[in-house]
């Protein structure tokens, strides 16, 4: 469904102004890359918070 959304909001675009249309088709590689330590980021940071989230509740998870 995201991959849908995504081709008809490029379509509308692409019928508003066709030459961004082709240049936000041209630059989303490199978008894509630059994005990319950030999404990592995120990644690690929200395995880290889950594992101290995990080990405070242990005790309480125990107790049951």
């Amino acid at each position: 469904m995201r991959l849908f959304t995504g081709l008809v909001l490029w379509a509308i675009l692409f019928v508003l102004c066709w030459p961004i249309a082709l240049l936000l088709l041209l630059l989303y590689p490199l978008i894509w890359l630059l994005l990319l330590p950030f999404r990592l980021l995120g990644f690690g940071v929200t395995l880290t918070l889950t594992m101290i989230f995990a080990l405070f509740m242990l005790p309480f998870s125990l107790m049951r």
